[in-house]
């Protein structure tokens, strides 16, 4: 009842936040609960009795939730005249249900889940409301909890369950075989060992939890300034956050030290994003004199309810006292986690603890199972078959006379040992080790291991699914070419861009060039000058200064360049680069706040803009624009940069761009368009009155905002196209060619353009110089998707292309033709693809070919496809950590991943198979002489090996050598690396299989066998001493099997053998088990010595004779390197 209970419990909590309407799911259960029975009712033989029949209830769970989903019109064809029996388990379901219903309730009183709701804030009054505690908490247990939930997570599990059911039964006087610590032993080790990994975990958790909670921070009252813990903070306070300091609560910015009246956040923390984020105080409270002003003001915030989107926020700040109402927007708030990286900022509390965007954003633990684990799981319940198996045969020979019920259940335990609890345990330990291996690994520093459960799956990939920005490449950004339409400026060049920019600020009396009207035919200077001037304007880049001061009017040149000491902060590499390219070329941006842009042009000399809008980049427009009134001629312009797909419809009629934009693409360049609009005074005073009230609405703001934005958008001057590159990542080429030639399929998805992502292919060598290529053109249509794949199926050896729109046509017609056609592919690039359509693709390739899949990113963007894939693999790159955060293996480069796969993921896979079937092996060898003993004398239920000895056996007799396997290894990191040909043999799963398995079977019978006859023919007339006798000869052939099983020697194994032999001599002297004087005979010792070997010597000869005639690859390749290393040092 007590687990029963907490399955409730449990159940509760993942289905409280789905709850409804709990009467209605009530009835539904019930109804269809009864038409579940009814309906296995009639798969029923009638001739069962009862107690097959309530044997058979408890595996029903699966099935009555199946038939839960299954829709009303599907049952009411079905009409069943229920018996007696099926009443009676249709009333039992009931009541089950009921006890669930009631408890559910019960916690639905206990813990009430809050309504999230919009809400409105008086600044600097205390709110009446109330809210969750600003409390973080991430402990999985409590001081009353611990326990059961631990208890409750291992026993759900098949193979503990069953192991807790054999060893509670040793308290049962007439089903006792033996000492009871023989059972409880290895149980409660296993138990007690979770049982610390968990305290361990959650400990270090609560540590972390309370370092975060007691944290001090300022609060601001009407009596001044006081300090408060982190845990105390509640809705509606005033919090002071100085430089470096966590932002403990999500809040709404309204004040700032900064004159600029804006700040930088650092946000890795929540989006994994390493570039600083800038952040606006809201303009009515930055403009009051002081802090304490904020009491004395009336005014109010909106804030809409809590959501998890971290980009986005609606609220509006409305001040009384003086009629004035702001929009506000995500730039004006602070989510906790964040830090402040300038300035000291004050803001108004808005969410706490539960309702924060991080907690909201947090998830819980994913759990991935590997094939490895899956293939155990189905060979351990073929040795649950056999231990049924085995007692039934048992039984069938004794008869079933008497009290057969009680010696079948005998036989049952006497033989549990064939299921090796120990497997578990060994194989946690070993993964865990496997994990510390690859990150102690100086080849690829900086690797972390996630995710400990699934080493292995880096042994058997078929399927890379990569992106390219960041990954394949460096996200390192360089100004390529700047294209005018008639003339283009490459790297070679840029000297001459340096002149002409000299020659356009110095042809005028002015400390800035005019604005050249649209329509006037320009110079080469003047249409250099605009665009670099474009450039350096339109962008949301920050110089932040770490030595000196910023540049001022009144300094001279030398002092500039005696006091720069900048690096630039921008969320986009690209605009980083951009700037950084202008000021190479003599247009430096040397400040910039809220309000102003500040220029140096080549002669020393300041120009200051005034920002007037800004619309920041999105997803949805594709685009950035600004506009600024340049402070000398007062004259306003809006600059507009973005991809040429969209900027093509907004600028001019021109006859060149889509032609450059293709050749730039075809380099592999990243390709940006920039355009400008000059407005009137009364165009932008128009413009900013719509713009305003479209900002204020709280309906539908997006959409109205961009339609005003949209409305100024027309007929921009194109002025130039510029070129960047994304430098690939070391080693790009030679990593893809060693996988390529392991037998990994890559597929390579971006949402770059066709023309980029095809350069990129080509480049990195994901698509080898020989190979065709198909590229698959614009589909819209079931007839499109027919004919393009038709050509595709003509086509042979060629790597396909498409975009995301037309894989989504295909998908939606010819599903399994196009993955069909694709998995034959060498390499496939997916371009324009999405995130979803990341994580699709990869969940499509599972589906369709069930092969292990892994997926390499480094951006949020690629988060998705990497948790669908089976082994993700995240890159910190510079578009941040979110990535290598929500990975199962966090690497530094991309050519790291060939040395995780080819060398850590075959060793760790080698290792695991080795070591779980000679675990499987322990326990089948001795359950063999368990059952000869049995069947010799007379079917006795009675266990060979008494008390410690069967716990010794599994543990420090043979366990130390066992477990030393996961130091084997087949062949050197060198020459995995030299013949990644010897991977393709791991997909096939030789290591482990049915075939490995009964090998190990036929092996563990066979020794069985022989240690026990051999103790009872060498030893006829010593009977009494069969037990020292065999199990002597049993521990001595474990350990001589683990040297068969060795490939390479490590000093340890040695180590662990003799440390075994060494407690199992001890144990024998003074633990008393057997005769001493009996042992201390030459008999004893020359009779032993030919049981173990008539055991294991036949093996030895047969693995030599089989390296002899049939060696594996790895072997010939050892012999053929030895033979070639020989032969050069040969004179």
């Amino acid at each position: 009842m007590f687990l029963l209970f907490m399955i409730i419990v449990k159940s509760r909590a993942t289905d409280f936040s789905e709850r409804s309407d709990q009467s209605t799911l009530w009835s539904e259960m019930v109804r269809h609960n009864y038409q579940t029975m009814l309906l296995r009712e009639r798969n029923i033989n009638r001739r069962q009795d009862s107690r097959m029949m309530q044997a058979s209830t408890e595996g029903d769970f699966e099935a009555d939730e199946s038939q839960y989903l299954l829709s009303d019109t599907d049952n009411d064809h079905r009409t069943v005249n229920p018996s007696s029996s099926s009443r009676l388990c249709c009333i039992s379901y009931c009541l089950r249900n009921c006890i669930a219903g009631v408890c559910r309730g019960i916690m639905g009183c206990c813990v009430r889940r809050r309504q999230l709701s919009a809400r409105s804030i008086h600044v600097g009054h205390v709110t009446t409301e109330k809210y969750p505690p600003n409390v973080i908490r991430n402990q999985k247990y409590n001081f009353f909890t611990f326990i059961p939930l631990v208890l409750f997570e291992q026993f759900k599990f098949f193979l503990n369950l069953y192991f807790l059911v054999m060893a509670t039964s040793q308290f049962i006087p007439e089903l006792r075989i033996g000492y009871l610590y023989t059972y409880w032993g290895p149980l409660g080790f296993v138990i007690v060992v979770t049982m610390i990994r968990e305290l361990v975990d959650d400990i270090r958790r609560k540590q972390r939890d309370k370092e975060v909670n007691i944290q001090k921070y300022k609060k601001l009252g009407p009596n001044g300034i006081r300090n408060t813990t982190s845990a105390n903070i509640k809705v509606g306070d005033l919090i002071i956050v100085e430089k470096d300091q966590r932002v403990p609560a999500d809040m709404v910015f309204l004040r700032t030290t900064e004159a600029s009246g804006s700040c930088f956040v650092r946000t890795d923390q929540l989006d994994g994003e390493t570039d600083w984020k800038l952040r606006l105080a809201v303009p009515v409270t930055q403009k009051l004199e002081s802090d304490d002003e904020l009491f004395t003001i009336d005014a109010t915030i909106f804030a809409e309810k809590p959501q998890k989107d971290i980009y986005n926020f609606l609220g509006t700040f409305t001040r009384h006292d003086n009629e004035t109402e702001e929009s506000l927007g995500v730039e004006n708030t602070v989510w906790a986690g964040t830090v402040v990286a300038s300035g000291r900022l004050v803001g108004v509390v808005v969410y706490t603890g539960d309702e924060t965007r991080a907690v909201m954003n947090n998830s819980t633990p994913r759990s991935k199972v590997g094939l490895l684990d899956m293939e155990i799981n189905n060979l351990t319940k073929l040795l649950f078959v056999a231990v049924l198996g085995l007692t039934l045969v048992m039984m069938c020979l004794k008869g079933f006379g008497g009290p057969w019920y009680r010696y079948f259940f005998r036989f049952l335990l006497l033989f549990s040992y064939i299921i090796p609890i120990s497997l578990r345990v060994n194989l946690d330990v070993g993964k865990a080790f496997y994990s510390w291996l690859i990150q102690r690994d100086k080849e690829m520093e900086g690797t972390v291991v996630r995710s400990t459960t699934i080493p292995e799956e880096l042994g058997r990939l078929t399927y890379l699914m990569t992106d390219k920005t960041g990954t394949l490449t460096q996200n390192e950004m360089i100004f390529k070419i700047l294209h005018l339409g008639t003339v283009a400026y490459g790297m070679d060049t840029f000297d001459e861009i340096m002149a002409h920019i000299r020659t356009f600020y110095t042809s005028s009396n002015n400390t800035s060039a005019k604005v050249t009207p649209t329509r006037m035919r320009k110079t080469v200077v003047t249409k250099v000058g605009e665009a670099v001037r474009a450039l350096a304007l339109c962008h949301n880049v920050t110089p932040v200064y770490e030595d000196g001061e910023e540049p001022t009017m009144e300094n001279t040149e030398a002092e500039i360049q005696a006091e720069q000491s900048v690096t630039y902060q921008a969320s986009s590499p690209d605009e980083v680069a951009l700037v950084k390219w202008t000021e190479s070329v003599g247009l430096a941006l040397v400040h910039r706040d809220l309000t102003t842009l500040t220029l140096r042009t080549p002669t020393g000399n300041m120009i200051k803009y005034t920002v007037l809008q800004i619309f920041p980049f999105t997803s949805e427009s594709k685009r950035m624009g600004i506009i600024v009134r340049e402070e000398d001629s007062g004259e306003i312009i809006l600059y507009m940069k973005g991809a040429d797909t969209v900027m093509a419809g907004i600028v001019e009629y021109n006859d060149w761009l889509e032609e450059e934009c293709a050749n730039l693409a075809q380099k592999g360049l990243r390709t940006l368009v920039v355009a400008r609009k000059v407005l009137t005074l009364e165009q932008y005073l128009h413009f900013e009155q719509r713009y305003t009230a479209a900002k204020l609405s709280v309906n539908e703001r997006g959409s109205r905002v961009a339609a005003v934005v949209e409305s100024l958008e027309r007929d921009l001057e194109l002025l130039c196209l510029t070129g960047v590159e994304d430098k690939l990542q070391t080693n790009v080429k030679q990593t893809l060619e060693l996988l390529r030639n392991a037998g990994m399929k890559i597929w390579m998805l971006t949402g770059d353009k066709l023309e980029t992502a095809t350069c990129i292919a080509k480049s990195s060598r994901l698509v080898s110089p020989n190979q065709g290529l198909h590229v698959m053109g614009n589909v819209s249509s079931r007839r499109e998707a027919h004919l393009e794949l038709n050509t595709l199926r003509r086509k042979s050896d060629s790597a396909l292309i498409i975009k995301g729109d037309a894989l989504e046509t295909c998908l939606q017609y010819y599903e399994h033709e196009l993955m069909d056609l694709a998995v034959q592919c060498p390499a496939v690039v997916v371009c324009r693809c999405s995130p979803t359509q990341k994580a699709s693709v990869v969940r499509l390739i599972k589906r369709h070919t069930g092969k292990r899949t892994a997926a390499v990113g480094d951006g949020g963007n690629d988060v998705s496809m990497i948790q669908a894939a089976d082994a993700g693999i995240g890159i910190v790159g510079k578009e941040g950590k979110q990535a290598s955060l929500a990975a199962d293996f966090s690497i530094l480069q991309f050519q790291h991943i060939a040395r995780l796969c080819l060398v850590h993921g075959r060793d760790s896979y080698k290792r695991s198979a080795a070591l779980s079937q000679f675990v499987m092996h322990r326990g089948l060898i001795i359950s063999t002489i368990q059952a000869i003993f049995s069947s010799i004398f007379y079917y006795s239920s009675v266990a060979l090996y008494q008390g410690f000895l069967m716990v010794g056996y599994a543990t420090f007799y043979t366990n130390f050598p066992v477990f030393s396997l996961v130091l084997d290894r087949d062949v050197s990191p060198n020459m995995a690396l030299s013949y990644p040909e010897l991977y393709k043999d791991l997909r096939k799963g030789r290591s482990l299989s049915y075939k490995t398995f009964f090998i190990w079977v036929f092996i563990s019978i066979y020794q069985g066998a022989v240690l026990m006859y051999g103790a009872m023919l060498l030893f006829e007339d010593e009977l009494i001493h069969v037990v020292s006798i065999s199990f002597t000869s049993l521990i001595l052939t474990e350990l001589l099997m683990v040297g068969l099983t060795v490939r390479t020697w490590h000093y340890l194994m040695v180590v662990a053998h003799f440390l075994s032999l060494a407690f199992y001599a001890l144990s024998v002297i003074f633990m008393h088990y057997f005769d001493w004087n009996f042992i201390k005979s030459k008999d004893f010792f020359w009779k032993v010595v030919v049981i173990t070997l008539v055991s294991c010597l036949p093996l030895y000869i047969l693995k030599f004779l089989r390296r002899r005639f049939t060696p594996p690859t790895y072997s010939k390749l050892e012999e053929l390197n030895t033979f070639g290393s020989s032969s050069l040092t040969q004179p």
